[in-house]
């Protein structure tokens, strides 16, 4: 991934104090989605007859799941600040976490309007310019899960019958087919990425023959496969 540097001027203003008041009102909106997400599913779970300490295991596997990914955004969000300056990237990586496509967006929108992304040419209106179709790139999506999320579930289970064998290996082969194909690619090719797939895949073996003699270490197996695996490309690559 080629990466630019704006000019410290360009930069200064990318990081008025503004903008990042700005970027903190959007943060702030996907920060409580994410508590009431969790007040809703400890109410249903407590409706549904679920006992509360299966819902903080499942709380705290998620917890330990989620550093792997996060540390993996947080690194690139720190090569992005040079690039589209402080705010955008925190704003953008916190709804979206898809730095590539957020890069291309900004290049896109600067050739739009006629200058080279992150050359000489690069002024504030094309700064201004590569910001508004990062935004509108994201609208799409977030559109179609708003709308549409919510009739997913009765889709997956008219698929699968109702059988939860089977709407079990359904969605797990879903999940596997679509993370499959958006690292095959870079599979092929090798390097840092195959190296992070084949140890993150041995480490999950080993982490399943573990948990059997230590059943506690359960609901952190998948949290330490990704940090192996993101730990090995580093190292090996």
């Amino acid at each position: 991934m080629e990466v630019f540097i704006l000019s410290p001027e360009i930069l200064k203003i990318a990081n008025e104090f503004g903008v990042w008041i700005i970027a903190a009102l959007v943060v702030s909106v996907v920060a409580i989605q994410a508590i009431l997400y969790t007040r809703l599913a400890y109410s249903t779970a407590e409706k549904l007859g679920m006992k509360k300490e299966k819902c903080n295991i499942a709380f705290r596997t998620g917890l330990v799941t989620a550093i792997g990914p996060v540390i993996a955004i947080f690194i690139v969000m720190v090569g992005m600040m040079s690039v589209i300056g402080g705010p955008m990237s925190w704003l953008r990586l916190s709804i979206i976490g898809a730095a590539p496509t957020e890069l291309t967006a900004a290049r896109v929108g600067a050739e739009a309007l006629g200058v080279e992304f992150g050359s000489k040419n690069y002024n504030l209106l094309a700064l201004a310019t590569s910001w508004w179709t990062m935004a509108v790139n994201g609208i799409g999506w977030l559109l179609l899960v708003g709308l549409f999320s919510h009739k997913l579930e009765s889709l997956r289970e008219k698929i699968g019958g109702g059988d939860p064998r089977w709407l079990g290996l359904l969605s797990g082969a879903a999940m596997l087919g679509v993370f499959g194909y958006l690292n095959s690619a870079d599979v092929v090719q090798g390097g840092g990425k195959l190296i992070a797939v084949v140890a993150g895949a041995l480490s999950m073996v080993v982490m399943v023959k573990v948990t059997q003699k230590y059943p506690k270490l359960k609901e952190f197996s998948l949290g330490i496969a990704m940090l192996v695996g993101m730990f090995s490309a580093i190292i090996f690559s």
